[in-house]
């Protein structure tokens, strides 16, 4: 019998998951835990590998298309098989939102005409459409059961906003001048398009202000190379100077808490916990996984969440939840050679800290030119919840916990 491939749940928030690309076409034999095709939920991609041996008997949902967790989106079994589908796609669908329906949720995959039908369409085309101001009951949906898709909206728009003579012409100039510039054209993938619209989200509807200012790291470096050869035996692990920043801005967002809130529909809302994120660059883009509660655990304990999130977001076995809740982010652009930076907010969050890199310079101290470790901080804040010298305050205690380092450590 034929054994079914299925959009798994990412996370209690993930609504619909969207086929990257199929690495296997119909016909082709897989392998039990082969990787066999890539989805993508909000900014999380991850592959799913194959649940048995066999042939890859039927793709049901095609690249670029969005169903719910559960949908099955393909079938293995032995070559020739013939498949029983009784519940479809389309069946499949109409099931979820029926059962959307009973908890009392609003499953976002559909949306209610005036007509009292159903117009069926994924998420990016709503948005697109209701930007355009293009009604969907105005779209013939190409997908399945009807489904608008993205490229359903990105026609109309073509045919009703631009003669078709300037269409094809606006088109054509387009491909004309990446060929002569040598240039290659790529549609911005899905990933892409959640960062670009939340980075420029972020900056339209915030009043962001940066911040820079040095802190001599001499005694933390030192005192990391003592306790390292402890922790290493202790728990077969290093910790890293990300380790102790993020553990001096827990201790900060303490005292300072009107840096751990959110401007939210003009409250502020300050949180009584840190939940700290931690961005995470990865060839697809840039994710920032989550560590929960981080005012509750000691400096080990944060570098182990720390290294635990950044390994599973490299190797796409984040969860959705794993991402989302942060009251306030740290980047760290050191490792690249980056010196001060103006790192863009993580909405709704009040602040963002951006780390470059530590460098030796001569400093006069005790009446004496001294070779000491400089470390550049770069705090983003929101002006509308915090003014210019209460961020100073905050960003200059964390400076004074990166300077007197045994304190990370009570």
């Amino acid at each position: 019998m034929a054994v079914e491939v299925v959009m798994p749940k990412l996370g209690m928030s993930m609504k619909e998951g969207t086929i990257s690309v199929w690495n296997k076409k119909e016909g082709d034999m897989v392998a039990k835990g082969e990787a066999i095709v890539s989805i993508q939920s909000e900014k999380i991609e991850t592959e799913i590998e194959a649940p048995a041996d066999g042939t890859l008997l039927k793709v049901v949902v095609q690249e670029d298309q969005s169903v719910p967790p559960g949908t099955v989106i393909g079938y293995i079994g032995e070559p020739n098989e013939q498949l029983d589908q009784s519940k479809s796609l389309e069946k499949q669908q109409a099931d979820s939102h029926a059962e959307k329906a009973t908890e009392g949720a609003v499953f976002d995959v559909e949306k209610p005409s005036s007509k009292g039908a159903t117009v069926s369409s994924s998420p990016v085309a709503r948005k697109m459409a209701l930007k355009a101001g293009i009604n969907l009951e105005d779209i013939v949906g190409t997908g399945p059961g009807g489904r608008i898709t993205k490229a359903d909206v990105e026609k109309t728009i073509a045919e009703q906003r631009v003669e078709p003579s300037e269409a094809k012409r606006s088109n054509s100039d387009v491909t004309e001048k990446g060929m002569q510039d040598g240039a290659k054209i790529t549609p911005a993938s899905a990933m892409r398009q959640v960062i670009a619209t939340r980075m420029h989200g972020s900056l339209m509807q915030s009043a962001q202000l940066t911040m820079n200012m040095k802190a001599d790291v001499t005694d933390l470096m030192a005192l990391r190379e003592e306790v390292n050869h402890t922790v290493q035996t202790r728990y077969g692990m290093k910790l890293t100077v990300t380790d102790f920043i993020a553990r001096a801005v827990v201790l900060a967002l303490q005292e300072h808490s009107n840096m751990n809130s959110a401007y939210i529909d003009e409250h502020i809302v300050t949180y009584e916990h840190v939940h700290l994120g931690m961005a995470v660059s990865l060839t697809q883009g840039l994710v920032v996984p989550v560590v929960q509660h981080a005012e509750a655990l000691s400096v080990v304990e944060l570098s182990k969440q720390i290294k635990s999130l950044s390994e599973q977001a490299r190797t796409g076995k984040l969860q959705s939840d794993q991402l989302t809740g942060s009251t306030f982010t740290v980047t760290n652009l050191g490792a690249y050679g980056v010196d001060h930076f103006t790192p863009i907010l993580n909405p709704p969050e009040a602040g963002i800290l951006g780390v470059g890199v530590a460098t030796d310079a001569p400093v006069f101290q005790g009446g004496d030119w001294q070779t000491r470790t400089m470390l550049p901080l770069s705090l983003t804040f929101d002006h509308r919840i915090v003014d210019g010298a209460p961020a100073a305050e905050f960003l200059q205690t964390i400076k004074q916990f990166l300077e007197k380092p045994t304190h990370l450590l009570l």
